[in-house]
């Protein structure tokens, strides 16, 4: 088991070394459990971390300002960790891992001493226009030792455990209907291997987990007011999986905004947090006010405490105002009878 030093001393155990995840990632022939990693929570027992999607203008669009507010809630939150929903890099991704975008829109923008922890990233279809594989890459993390983007991928932090989903590949039109965009699809295609190997493996690891929270992370929408809206491949085809594991939360970005959704149908809510830098202004869709329970469509960010018993949603706007909190309360009981109570 190879172990990697995260930049606040955290150790992250990785079980396969982060070389030998990329190949098998990128593998579509067999059915492979995916990687895993681990990122203990603090002594306490609780995690704090921030999620942040659609960034990467090399500060531009206010990503430096939201960086900075990132900074300010990290260091009052004590987080472990960012979280990245994808579209890290634009317009086209990255051209290599040598393109000074990274250094431009990454390092040199999240600079604040908060900020120094380990990152979660996964890509989304912008990331996808450039060289994929170069984000995978662990020729990054020797640039900066924050970065970890893989395909698909899981982090176990004891009272919660994410699954991070590779959405891109799902969506038809980027293979039907491309336009001018060319995407790097070495390591997905044949793409029905690819699209079913994840999602057994997404439904495998689902059932295997023993966590009390669960969130599934991913760049597309599955439920949304905004510009993009639904994403109905996800709904046909992912949505099923994660109503029944019974997870908590689904993250995403995509939508260049942020929301918070209920589900009338399941116990999941959906958050949107794709405020990262440009931001679509007064790009909403009719939704119902029963499940719509926030849409603002400037930029900003979203921060999640969490404990065995509780979850503390917060979001936030590109000048650090509170925009919406909302706290969701699970009683210590067996995922087989699980009781809420919504504030």
């Amino acid at each position: 088991m190879a172990s990697f030093s995260t930049c606040d001393s955290k150790t992250i155990f990785f079980f396969f070394g982060l070389t030998a995840a990329c190949l098998s990632l990128c593998s579509v022939g067999s059915v492979a459990e995916l990687q895993r990693f681990q990122h203990p929570p603090k002594a306490d027992g609780s995690l704090s971390f921030l999620v942040v999607g659609d960034w990467g203008r090399r500060g531009l669009y206010n990503q430096s300002q939201v960086a900075l507010q990132m900074g300010l809630i990290g260091e009052k939150a004590d987080i472990d960790f960012v979280i990245s929903t994808g579209d890290n890099f634009y317009e086209d991704g990255l051209t290599g891992v040598d393109d000074p975008a990274f250094n431009e829109s990454f390092s040199n923008i999240y600079t604040a001493p908060s900020l120094n922890k380990q990152w979660y990233n996964v890509l989304g279809n912008h990331d996808y226009r450039g060289d994929a594989e170069a984000q995978l890459s662990p020729v990054l993390r020797k640039i900066d030792s924050r970065w970890l983007c893989l395909r698909s991928f899981i982090v176990n932090a004891e009272i919660v455990d994410f699954f991070f989903v590779d959405t891109t590949p799902f969506v038809d039109d980027y293979f039907t209907n491309p336009k001018n965009h060319t995407y790097d699809w070495r390591g997905v295609t044949p793409r029905e291997d690819y699209l079913s190997n994840l999602l057994k493996d997404v439904d495998s690891a689902l059932k295997d987990s023993s966590a009390k929270w669960k969130i599934v992370v991913g760049h597309h929408t599955i439920k949304s007011a905004g510009h993009h809206g639904v994403t109905q491949e996800l709904v046909t085809q992912l949505l099923p999986i994660l109503k029944a594991n019974n997870i908590d939360f689904y993250v995403n970005g995509h939508d260049h905004c942020l929301e918070h959704i209920s589900d009338t149908h399941s116990e999941i809510n959906f958050f949107t947090s794709g405020g990262g830098s440009k931001a679509w202004r007064g790009d909403i869709k009719q939704w119902s006010p029963e499940e719509l329970k926030l849409y603002y469509d400037g930029q900003g960010f979203m921060s999640i405490q969490m404990t065995k018993a509780s979850a503390d949603i917060a979001f936030y706007d590109v000048f650090g105002n509170v925009l919406h909190k909302w706290s969701l309360s699970k009683y210590l009981r067996s995922a087989t009878d699980r009781t809420f109570s919504y504030a």
